[in-house]
């Protein structure tokens, strides 16, 4: 089974090299091209339509390694196969257009809900249980809670990754992490179907990342960037699905780097009375930059982050497996912590506002004054 699982990752690699110069031609024959203005980094024209190839790549991937797959999928794994394609061809369809001729927010949204919908009332897939931290219940939701939820959820997550979208190898890097992180989950849990995918796309965002990073050649673009964010988000779905083993806690950290980004970025915009929707230079990146990091060193830093993340969430999935929740409530704080302390040294809030470090910071000039004293 090893040997299918490399193979796919390998053809979508493959695919994604070939594939990704001639959307590269396209893009530039039909000018999907993103023109550097003062919020963006790049200084030339560039190439868009990027996520085309990883979209193709991993398509035409996933029809090349099926017959070969020994492992009969159950109704539910086809369903999600037919809703991941389904939707997400949908969304890289409305992020073409999008990088092509530049929609407004609203039709995006509106776009990105549609995919949701087909999701949730086409193949029927939504958040049914939710895992209740320490103590080894199950919550079963209601329709009209779960419906919405679950759109909100993929919305949410893909927005999120196209946020993050603003330099060289990010979104596609941070995307991979992620997905890498899922598929180490789905070995751990003996999760065939779920692996198979995520090495796929895993293969394809390489491919891709040979021509994304530093100094890119061509942009992902929103095709891209939706995509990726649309796989997370229904990736990180099956969280909630694996009820026995994993806590709702967990497809939380798999996206960590997405997720803290976009919160941050709600809170200061909200903080300098601005629509929450309002393009800023004050995300993760930007602030990095503004330290005086160089581009590749932002972005691998970055991907150390997100790295971060994807422990967390395996040791948080494989403590759920032995029902040592204690892990669950030291994770949670771990990572509540290095979020705050993380984003108030770089900024993320506003320069002024660090509530933690000025805590610790008093703290740590009154215990200094009290050794000082005692001497």
């Amino acid at each position: 089974m090893l040997i299918i699982y490399i193979a796919g990752f390998i053809v979508c690699m493959g695919l994604a090299l070939c594939l990704t110069p001639l959307v590269k031609k396209f893009a530039l024959a039909i000018g999907a091209t993103d023109v550097p203005n003062a919020r963006k980094v790049h200084t030339r024209i560039m190439p868009r339509l990027g996520g085309l190839g990883i979209f193709l790549a991993f398509v035409l991937g996933l029809l090349a390694i099926s017959p070969f797959v020994p492992y009969e999928f159950s109704t539910r794994d086809v369903n999600f196969i037919k809703a991941l394609l389904s939707g997400g061809g949908l969304i890289v369809l409305l992020g073409s257009l999008d990088d092509k001729f530049e929609l407004s927010a609203k039709v995006k949204l509106l776009g990105q809900i549609v995919a949701a919908c087909i999701v949730v009332f086409g193949f029927n897939i939504t958040v049914d249980f939710v895992n209740i931290p320490f103590n080894n219940t199950y919550s079963s939701l209601e329709s009209w809670i779960a419906i919405p939820l679950t759109i909100f959820w993929i919305v949410g997550v893909t927005n999120a990754v196209n946020l993050i979208d603003g330099l060289d190898g990010l979104a596609a890097g941070v995307s991979g992490i992620a997905i890498a992180t899922v598929a180490t989950m789905a070995f751990l849990m003996g999760n065939v179907m779920v692996a198979m995918i995520c090495l796929l796309l895993l293969g394809s965002i390489v491919g891709f990342l040979f021509f994304n990073f530093h100094p890119a050649k061509i942009f992902m673009g929103d095709a891209g960037s939706l995509f990726l964010g649309f796989c997370l988000a229904m990736l990180a779905l099956l969280g909630f699905k694996q009820i026995a083993v994993v806590s709702f806690i967990t497809p939380l950290l798999i996206i960590g780097v997405p997720l803290s980004d976009t919160f941050f970025a709600i809170v200061r915009r909200k903080l300098q009375k601005k629509p929450i929707f309002a393009p800023d230079k004050g995300h993760l990146h930007h602030c990095l930059r503004e330290l005086g990091f160089s581009h590749r060193q932002t972005v691998l830093i970055i991907y150390g982050i997100a790295g971060f993340f994807g422990i967390l969430a395996v040791i948080q999935s494989s403590s759920a497996l032995y029902e040592a929740n204690w892990v669950t409530f030291v994770v949670i704080c771990v990572m509540l912590f290095f979020l705050q302390i993380g984003a108030e040294i770089i900024g993320l809030v506003g320069q002024t506002k660090k509530p933690l470090l000025s805590f610790l910071s008093r703290v740590f000039l009154k215990v200094s004054a009290e050794k000082g004293s005692k001497s």
